[in-house]
């Protein structure tokens, strides 16, 4: 990736609403160029989306927890994330090395709804359980040095 391309992708992962303008600004370029570069980083899958970043405490969720997962009998089928793929409380789902087969990020409400959860996923993926939950998040999605 060229060094503009990639001062490009670093600004938008910080603000991804910034301006065509801000951005040639940056750069060096013009907008029209820069509106270029984002496109083609955009249609080669550089840039996969936009979103907006919630505080999920705000909206309902403040309890964040990992649960790592195994597979209850190992010689069925390595199928938990189509499995758990319709339950929307878990956010993020990492195919992980060491003991358990996944590490599923999730997002409730409160202790009771977390110990639902869990039921649900037990059941739906036929696995065994071990939960973390988040105390505190001093920082998290933060963008990476590229």
């Amino acid at each position: 990736m060229e060094d503009i391309d990639r001062q490009i992708v670093e600004a938008l992962a910080t603000d991804g609403r910034a301006s065509f303008t801000d951005l040639g600004k940056l750069t060096g370029l013009s907008t029209s160029a820069v509106h270029q570069r984002v496109k083609r980083l955009e249609q080669r899958g550089v840039i996969t989306g936009y979103r907006a970043i919630v505080d999920l405490a705000q909206v309902g969720l403040p309890l964040s927890a990992f649960i790592s997962i195994r597979p209850i009998d190992p010689s069925q089928p390595d199928d938990s994330p189509e499995r758990l793929r319709d339950i929307r409380e878990i956010e993020s789902c990492y195919s992980v090395a060491g003991e358990e087969s996944y590490i599923l990020k999730v997002r409730v409400n409160a202790p009771n709804d977390l110990e639902e959860l869990l039921a649900r996923i037990r059941t739906a993926a036929n696995v065994s359980t071990r939960t973390t939950i988040v105390l505190s998040t001093p920082y998290e999605n933060r963008p990476v040095d590229l």
